[in-house]
């Protein structure tokens, strides 16, 4: 069965590939489909999943996987949250984005630089799917004051996970996907699809 991502991010398209191979669906990301991001203009991440979901359907004609996903700093009152992937302004700038967050949190101690990644991931069977699938997943940890590792995408040189004492993007991408909040939230959204059928209207 076919599914659209409703995102232009390879890393996620990359991650999501992996943790769904072993399921009978074909993911395909909207770009491929000829499909422009939707404008985020929701005021939760619940929200913004579903509104991306709903455009990705709405244009594609297929069942759909929106989801919208962010670093909640403790000591800059849950920023940049929402605004993740677009805080230094550009949206999809990782150094910059990087760059500004480190800024914002000189001279904060390690003990109170504690974060945690959010993610939640909708499933519409169709456009105006009135019942969308939801799940959550939270990755605890804190922000390092310099980049660490090559690997991984977005905030990953920043967090550091503190059961693996290392960076997300030191950790190898199997454990990564396993342990993420998007790993978290893609396994309790397997969990839903076992009693689920998928297919477009």
């Amino acid at each position: 069965m076919k599914l659209v991502l409703a995102s232009g991010n390879a890393g996620k398209l990359v991650e999501m590939r992996e943790l769904l191979g072993d399921l009978d669906i074909e993911l395909v990301a909207q770009a491929g489909l000829g499909i422009a991001d939707a404008e985020e203009t929701a005021s939760t991440f619940v929200e913004n999943a579903i509104l991306k979901a709903r455009h990705a359907s709405r244009q594609s004609g297929l069942p759909a996987l929106g989801d919208d996903s962010g670093l909640c700093v403790d000591a800059l009152d849950g920023a940049p949250g929402l605004y993740s992937a677009r805080y230094a302004g550009r949206h999809g700038d990782s150094a910059a984005n990087i760059a500004r967050l480190l800024a914002e949190l000189e001279g904060i101690p390690e003990s109170a630089r504690n974060a945690h990644f959010f993610c939640v991931i909708v499933l519409l069977l169709h456009a105006e799917d009135p019942m969308p699938l939801v799940a959550e997943g939270r990755w605890h940890g804190r922000i390092l004051s310099t980049p660490r590792g090559h690997g991984g995408f977005g905030y990953d040189p920043v967090f550091f996970d503190p059961k693996h004492e290392c960076s997300a993007a030191e950790l190898d991408p199997a454990v990564k996907n396993r342990i993420s909040h998007r790993g978290q939230a893609l396994a309790r959204l397997r969990e839903a699809l076992g009693h689920t059928e998928i297919a477009p209207l």
